[in-house]
């Protein structure tokens, strides 16, 4: 399973490194709404199943 060491829900900082791109450029998906996400008062929480559903992954082997 990819991503498995990270959390179930992650902050923008695991995204951007999960992603593999710039915290500004994750930002910048999660205010265009790109990538489903909730607010904890300012900081970003993003559900891994989200960033699955970004990248189309599937579960078929």
């Amino acid at each position: 399973m990819i991503f498995k060491e990270y959390p179930d829900v992650v902050n923008v900082n695991q995204m951007s490194q999960m992603l593999g791109i710039s915290e500004k450029s994750a930002y910048r998906l999660l205010k265009k709404n790109c990538i489903e996400h909730f607010k904890v008062g300012r900081t970003y929480k993003i559900p891994k199943l989200h960033i699955f559903n970004y990248l189309h992954v599937t579960g078929r082997s």
